[in-house]
């Protein structure tokens, strides 16, 4: 009897120091990587350890934001500001890998997402800075014709990355936040790094479950009200918002926001957001300005053509409209 109880109190003792032990929940934020803020939500035995792995995680993002910045050069770096001022580079890597991927989602989306469009969004944003006029048409027009995407040249083999046309500019504001955080989790995921979330400015990926084996719930917001629009249920998938409510100014009483159209080369008006959830952040951050720049019917045809792939609509009367396997997502 003696011995029982004995053991009985032993393993009350374990279980106790195990709970003692068991991964707490940490939260840091940084202000310093491609303008805006970024969020990380973790699990880990003390503050310490999560302080590492955070370490590590503004390691990787502020070499991608130094590579992939088109406002600003660093001493020693080709970067994609370098690259809009030299017409030719000898790229890093990640820079190849990036530019390859924007050209796929180009022909994915038949052009609805454009890193080369950088001649007509620098319009759009200088006249956005000084927020009194809108790009004059027949400027946004000369703009566009030099906004042809094979005219950027990629050697993957050398790492050559040049600019046939001595006018076009890149813009990979569609895809550069999603690809880092990809990239990011990938390199934390490959050293066994779990129960993490990283929220890049609306680019969320999740690493894995959460520590207590229960998926992360992320939400989405809704400009319409002070309610979430969906909590989604993620387990190491990305969710990326494009919205209408995010970056905008007005002219004469109306907004015009940052999500050009290709073809119109004005503001796309169908949606308030479009969200987008799939396995890879670099694909639904690109499909997320895709398909807010597509009619509904085309967006939806492409989105349930992509296994991996799932979106919701929210359009500008407060009415949603989801894909098929949305709803798998929903808390």
């Amino acid at each position: 009897m003696k011995k029982s109880i004995f053991f009985l109190l032993l393993l009350c003792f374990l279980f106790l120091c195990s709970c003692d032990q068991a991964p707490k929940k940490y939260s840091a934020q940084s202000f310093s990587y491609f303008d805006t803020v970024t969020t990380i939500v973790g699990y880990a035995e003390n503050r310490e350890s999560f302080d590492a792995v955070c370490a590590e995680i503004f390691a990787e993002l502020e070499k991608y934001h130094r590579l992939f910045t088109i406002y600003e050069s660093y001493d020693g770096v080709e970067n994609l500001h370098t690259l809009n001022e030299k017409r030719t580079i000898q790229a890093d890597d990640a820079i190849v890998e990036m530019l390859l991927y924007g050209k796929e989602m180009y022909a994915l989306t038949d052009g609805a997402v454009n890193i080369a469009m950088g001649s007509v969004l620098s319009l759009w944003h200088d006249y956005r800075e000084k927020g009194d006029a809108l790009p004059p048409k027949e400027l946004l027009t000369e703009a566009a014709f030099h906004m042809d995407i094979s005219d950027l040249l990629i050697d993957a083999e050398t790492g050559k990355v040049s600019l046939l046309d001595p006018e076009m500019r890149l813009d990979v504001g569609a895809i550069a936040k999603g690809f880092a955080a990809e990239m990011t989790a990938r390199s934390l995921e490959e050293k066994g790094i779990f129960g993490y979330l990283v929220n890049l400015g609306g680019n969320v990926r999740t690493l894995g479950k959460r520590a207590d084996g229960m998926p992360w719930n992320v939400g989405i917001e809704d400009p319409l009200s002070e309610n979430l629009l969906a909590t989604l249920l993620l387990s190491g998938e990305s969710l990326v918002t494009s919205g209408s409510y995010q970056r905008y100014y007005t002219v004469e009483g109306k907004r015009y926001h940052h999500i050009i159209d290709p073809e119109t080369l004005m503001p796309s008006e169908g949606y308030l957001s479009v969200s987008v959830v799939c396995n890879h952040s670099a694909k639904a951050d690109a499909l997320s300005t895709a398909l807010f720049c597509m009619d509904f019917e085309t967006g939806l045809l492409l989105v349930e053509s992509l296994s991996d792939v799932e979106a919701i609509w929210l359009f500008p009367d407060g009415t949603t409209k989801t894909s098929k396997g949305f709803q798998k997502f929903l808390a």
